[in-house]
């Protein structure tokens, strides 16, 4: 068989995997649009499960998801963002690195149920938090924190080496030259990375039944007092997020329509998270040009 023969077959075979691929995610994303897109509506999306005719609503659980992203990304971006600087810019190569590096790794490759037992053991029981978002997003926190770690670190390593050089050799500190020169450069990658961590955060269920809970309290939209144990503000309290409601509707089968509250919002979290990854690409295109200085 000559070269050019085989490389026809090679792209042969690869561009019929790709496109097999292409096509089961676009009926997988087919099929539940299909089944879903109908059940939305306005009031689905406000109103609570209890407020509307034969169980639907979503607007509780919805907001419990976003609120439960912003409290992980509080905590995920300043831990994240310190350590992949460390790593990059001052820890020394060795064999200590090396082992963190690996741990590392060994973090982001744990399934989410075992995050979530260690949830449940650790932050829920032993440090007495309970089930509440605050768990949960401490439990997301260790679900997500290695990758913004090795983002962060991968931005700041793409950073040119000359002008880190010529920064310093200007006179400016090194923290300086990290704050003022390194990160600009290395943000847009860093922002990719953790809108699509944040896509992530919305979408996990496992790690949040040991956690944040499996109920809600009836919340009270018109108390913000943070403290209060009816605010939706309050962190502290049980919280049912969307890709956990999912699960709860589908395994308790105790509303009449449960397969259209389920294809509903299973429509609305595949859409959900679709818009942050699209929201990811066009940040980062915005945030290259930006500091780069294309068109």
């Amino acid at each position: 068989m000559s070269a050019k023969t085989a490389d026809k077959i090679a792209t042969a075979v690869i561009v019929t995997l790709a496109g097999v691929i292409v096509l089961i995610l676009a009926g997988l994303l087919g099929f539940i649009f299909v089944r879903g897109i109908g059940h939305i509506s306005f009031d689905f999306l406000t109103s609570p499960p209890e407020t509307i005719k034969e169980g639907g609503g979503i607007g509780p659980q919805l907001f419990n998801s976003l609120f439960l992203l912003v409290l992980t990304l509080l905590i995920t971006i300043p831990l994240g963002l310190g350590a992949g600087i460390y790593m990059s810019e001052y820890a020394k190569p060795g064999k200590v690195t090396d082992f963190i590096r690996l741990i590392v790794e060994v973090l982001s490759s744990f399934p989410s149920i075992v995050v979530g037992l260690f949830g449940l053991l650790v932050i829920v029981h032993f440090f007495g938090f309970g089930f509440s978002l605050f768990s949960g997003a401490l439990a997301l926190t260790v679900f997500n924190l290695p990758l913004i770690v090795r983002i962060t670190e991968q931005g700041m390593k793409s950073v040119p080496v000359a002008q880190k050089e010529a920064s310093l050799a200007l006179g400016l500190s090194k923290w300086k030259t990290i704050r003022s020169i390194m990160l600009p450069i290395a943000l847009p990658i860093i922002l990719t990375g953790t809108i699509l961590a944040a896509g992530r955060v919305f979408g996990e269920a496992a790690a949040l039944l040991f956690t944040a809970g499996m109920s809600s309290p009836r919340l009270d939209f018109t108390d913000w007092n943070p403290f209060s144990p009816m605010s939706p503000l309050n962190p502290f309290r049980p919280a049912e997020t969307l890709a956990v409601h999912i699960w709860k509707i589908n395994s308790e089968g105790l509303a009449p329509d449960a397969p259209e509250i389920a294809a509903g919002a299973s429509a609305v979290l595949i859409l959900t998270v679709l818009a942050f990854n699209l929201l990811a690409r066009w940040l980062g295109r915005v945030m290259h040009k930006k500091f780069t200085a294309t068109k």
